[in-house]
């Protein structure tokens, strides 16, 4: 068996090539959304948890409630 297994390969077990191709576009697709949520970082945006998720919005000190 080879070492260069894909991530999240179950060690010591042997994949099919259908297998080994589903794990490696499924890291593949983690790789790009990840990505993608660098690239969509909000500037200027509230820390932490989204606030409208809480019902109301905090700047500089001041709760609005919506």
């Amino acid at each position: 068996m080879s070492q260069d297994l894909p991530p999240h390969a179950a060690p010591g077990k042997e994949l099919s090539p259908a297998a080994r191709r589903a794990l490696e576009e499924a890291a593949a697709r983690r790789a790009a959304e990840a990505a993608e949520a660098e690239r969509l970082a909000e500037l200027g945006g509230p820390k932490g948890p989204e606030p409208t998720r809480f019902g109301d919005w905090e700047r500089k000190g001041i709760a609005v409630d919506f």
